[in-house]
């Protein structure tokens, strides 16, 4: 078996994916063969195959990482999905559970005991019990918390007491804190008692008598300073902190800022509560923007791929009802001017061609919106600014557009008449997209709510009509009855 140093990582997972495939395939196979068979030890036999693939199974998933055995799970549709789960040893669960996606989680969870969960909770901090506290029963939850003793359970119960986007939530205990009057070679002496380090340290957190956060003490400078230096002259007093109500996109923006790996998590008196690290940071990161990436397309986010076919259904019925009722009101605006498209034929084909400009004028407006506005770049010190930017663009784009649109559709019809209406569509439908998609992300997020979600079907929906609408008023006015 190859490993991912050999070959190339996603060369490497799709391997193992059919792999596993592949025995899954067999097992099946040779359960058929075992249920057509006359033996009278039927039962023993179906058993003893069930027992030896479950064995390749493990032998197969023992060498992976949880987060390639979470990819494969992903992968696999739910009732061989539940077979490879069930083949899985119990000491790797909680793992894999913390790299599933929220739906497969959701998946795999239903179909486990109280008992069970307990069990695997037991090998995970409580930072990555946190992280799946939503998806456990509350009976489940119950055991897993007696479980703890009280400084886990208090942990426990911070995290959980602050949002999904506040630092808080994201937070881990595992730091090392020392004092600033001691020198370096009882600190390295300490450490070596402690015989490992929580994962990515990078640094020490330096504290006084009452918690508060004093300085860093760099592991680079632990190992480069001398022996006998004390703390407080080898630790950095200019460095990073979050609060922890802070908003965790801010903190993710600052870890790519200052190119971070661990930084103090402290309260509004300074005192440490804990650190926030890099490998929650992209997480964070991960998930946001493959929710914002299905929320545009009106996919909500914990949409299992292999989820039942009436689950996918719902998830799907909103936005595609808005689009239903948007296409309805297009035909109605068609049929207003129906007269002026039988007068003049030729609008019908140049029609869609204004409006699918018009879509896609919108659309790369929102999308920069949506990121300035994640990247926190708008604010009302430089919203207007923005915004009287994207309408003069429009205005370049669109004279521009129009004004070839209005050749081309003259050298297809020699209609100068025409071509001056094509032309000056494409030109307010083009300041109208731009309008339409600065608008839309920017009162969702006044509103408070997600700027992605939707705004390419809404904006789609709305150019569209809005295209027709004016290609066919302008036709009216100007060629129709003339």
């Amino acid at each position: 078996m190859g490993s991912p140093n050999q070959v190339d990582s996603t060369q490497f997972l799709q391997q193992q994916l059919q792999a596993v495939v592949g025995l899954l395939e067999r097992q099946d196979l040779e359960k058929s063969l075992v249920r057509k068979s006359t033996s009278s030890h039927h039962d023993l036999e179906e058993a003893l195959v069930s027992k030896q693939h479950q064995v390749r199974l493990q032998e197969r998933l023992s060498d992976l990482h949880p987060a390639d055995i979470a990819f494969i799970l992903e992968s696999l549709p739910l009732d061989q999905r539940q077979t490879v789960w069930d083949a899985i040893k119990t000491d790797y669960d909680g793992q894999i559970l913390l790299e599933v996606s929220d739906a497969v989680r959701q998946t795999l969870i239903s179909g486990m005991e109280a008992e069970e969960l307990a069990t695997f909770a037991s090998n995970l901090d409580t930072d990555e019990i946190a992280d799946l506290a939503s998806d456990i029963p509350k009976r489940a939850m119950l055991k897993i918390l007696r479980s703890l003793n009280n400084q886990e359970r208090t942990h426990l119960k911070t995290i959980l007491s602050y949002q999904d986007n506040q630092v808080g939530a994201l937070m881990d205990f595992g730091m090392i804190t020392v004092r600033d009057d001691l020198n370096l070679r009882a600190i390295t002496a300490y450490i070596r008692k402690l015989g490992k380090l929580p994962g990515h340290t990078d640094k020490l957190f330096v504290v006084d008598q009452h918690n508060v956060v004093k300085g860093v003490l760099p592991l680079q400078r632990l190992l480069t300073h001398s022996p006998t230096q004390h703390v407080a002259e080898a630790m950095v007093t200019d460095f990073v902190q979050f609060q922890i109500d802070e908003d965790t996109a801010d903190a993710a923006r600052a870890f790519e800022r200052y190119d971070l790996i661990s930084a103090p998590v402290v309260d509004s008196q300074g005192q440490l509560q804990g650190r926030l690290c890099v490998d929650s940071i992209l997480d964070f990161i991960r998930e946001k923007n493959d929710e914002d990436i299905l929320s545009q397309a009106g996919v909500e986010e914990d949409e299992d791929l292999f989820s039942s076919v009436w689950k996918s259904a719902r998830n799907r019925w909103g936005w595609l009802l808005i689009n239903v009722a948007t296409a309805f009101a297009s035909t109605r605006i068609i049929d207003v001017f129906e007269d002026t498209i039988l007068q003049l034929v030729a609008l019908a084909s140049l029609m869609p061609i204004v409006a699918a400009m018009g879509g896609n004028t919108g659309n790369q407006t929102s999308m920069l919106i949506i990121r300035s506005l994640a990247l926190g770049q708008i604010n009302a010190v430089n919203v207007r600014r923005m915004i009287k930017k994207e309408l003069t663009l429009a205005l370049l784009n669109g004279t521009f557009i129009g004004i070839l649109i209005g050749l081309l559709s003259w050298v297809l019809y020699y209609n100068l008449a025409l071509s001056i209406v094509i032309g000056s569509a494409m030109l307010i439908n083009l300041l109208v997209a731009v309008l339409v998609g600065l608008s839309i992300p920017l009162v969702r997020y006044k509103l408070g709510k997600d700027p992605a979600v939707g705004t390419s079907i809404m904006l789609t929906a709305i150019t569209d009509s809005m295209g027709f609408f004016i290609v066919l008023v302008l036709a009216r006015m100007f060629l129709i009855g003339k």
